[in-house]
């Protein structure tokens, strides 16, 4: 079972450390804490005070982790309990009610804003939204994600103070989701990542009390997808990029269009939603392709969305070489760096495939373009795009900037919640 341990303890900051805390942040490194005093046990919940001794608040401590303490609350009058748990779980679902509720009318009820009124109707509508629930240190629960798919929840749990609480977070979360009509039937844990080793937490899978179907059928956008819950990549689909995949249909319209990356066809099916002529969904993973060409039939496009298992660095320079051009061009590549140290072998990566990418398309088309790497800033990001389109000679206007969708929301001076940069670029020939 979860549960919440306060040690009698407390860590004294340095004198003029914890400036990312401070600015608003979540996270308190190793060498920004001068001392303990007290005992605790890794995990636990203790008091963190400045170097003059000012109370900052309560966070859960790990000496086996960089960042040694995760923050969880500033007051004093607010320790951490099952009752602020339940706050800010309930406020993240009210949340995300809110910045879903055009996409709950639109697509959830189809139009009928009346029927957000219905309570029974509108429980059925929330029990069909698929959204990221809680964002760890935007939902102020560091540690944890739980993205809700239809009335599956699926945990990927990476710090070891919210691991010990799990049992309770879920149990509240299924209570504050029940209070609104909606049923959980299962519940599946994806905490595999390599980065829990860095926690000293063994990485885990499987099922979190009765067992269910792992093939999950999801709605989003009108598109059907089936998500796989337990082999698919992180909890199984990618759903910070649902409105900005809706944005790239009406380029779409009558075009032709190749999704590099595609994953489970999630760009390629809206593009083909959105009336393209012909969609090329690309990516090395055959279980990705396999889904990705199960999701077409799912939704009776698969005359117009095909998919080829290939290495996207290989397969564009040989669609250079046969002359191959393209109306869009949809660029949505996992994380080339998941460290600073890697940054410049990412950005060349970036650069690689997006100068590739410009190539492809026809005089007048465009490229849609994206980094999900949090460590590969906005401003690096559009630097490298440009260094691309020089070496392309090829020159870009920009249509829109977009970031991850608001239920995955950024937290002002926590840099890792904004990861997602999406940018649609028409692309033209030097003169």
């Amino acid at each position: 079972m979860g549960k919440i341990k306060t040690a009698n303890a407390a860590a004294i900051i340095r004198k003029r450390e914890g400036r990312e805390f401070k600015a608003g942040g979540a996270w308190i490194y190793d060498n920004e804490v001068d001392r303990v005093e007290g005992s605790y046990e890794n995990g636990d919940i203790i008091e963190v005070h400045d170097f003059d001794g000012y109370f900052l608040g309560y966070g859960f401590i790990n000496e086996k982790s960089k960042i040694r303490i995760r923050m969880m609350s500033r007051k004093k009058e607010n320790p951490v309990d099952e009752a602020l748990l339940e706050k800010r779980i309930k406020r993240a679902w009210e949340y995300r009610k809110a910045v879903m509720a055009s996409y709950i009318d639109e697509y959830l009820l189809d139009g009928d804003k009346e029927a957000a009124k219905d309570k029974e109707k509108y429980a059925k509508a929330l029990s069909k939204l698929s959204t990221r629930f809680i964002f760890g240190e935007a939902d102020f629960i560091p540690g944890i994600t739980i993205d809700k798919f239809s009335d599956v929840l699926v945990i990927e749990s990476l710090a070891l103070g919210t691991d010990r609480m799990k049992d309770i977070i879920l149990d509240i979360c299924k209570k504050v989701l029940a209070e609104d009509g909606v049923n959980i039937r299962g519940i599946y844990e994806r905490s595999d990542a390599k980065v829990r080793e860095l926690e000293g937490l063994e990485r885990t899978k499987g099922f979190i009390g009765q067992e269910f179907d792992t093939k999950v059928l999801i709605e989003e956008n009108g598109v059907k997808y089936y998500v796989d819950v337990e082999n698919g990549q992180k909890t199984g689909f990618f759903l910070d990029q649902k409105f900005n995949r809706q944005s790239i249909r009406g380029l779409c319209k009558g075009k032709k269009v190749l999704d590099c990356f595609t994953h489970t066809g999630s760009f390629a099916l809206n593009a083909a939603a959105g009336g393209a002529a012909s969609v090329l969904g690309v990516d090395a993973s055959d279980l990705g392709c396999k889904q990705a060409e199960e999701n077409a039939a799912l939704n009776g496009l698969e005359k117009i969305a095909s998919f080829q298992c290939a290495d996207v660095f290989e397969l564009l320079p040989d669609l250079e070489k046969k002359g191959e051009k393209f109306d869009v061009v949809i660029l949505d590549p996992p994380a080339f760096t998941k460290s600073r140290a890697s940054i410049k072998k990412a950005a060349t990566g970036y650069k690689e495939i997006n100068m590739r990418g410009m190539k492809l398309v026809k005089d007048g088309g465009y490229l849609a373009t994206c980094s999900c790497s949090h460590f590969m800033d906005e401003e690096l990001f559009l630097k490298t795009i440009a260094d691309a389109a020089r070496d392309a000679h090829k020159r870009l206007t920009q249509v829109e900037f977009r970031q991850q969708a608001a239920d995955h929301p950024i937290l002002w001076g926590g840099a890792a919640s904004y990861y997602l940069k999406f940018v649609i670029f028409q692309v033209t020939d030097e003169i």
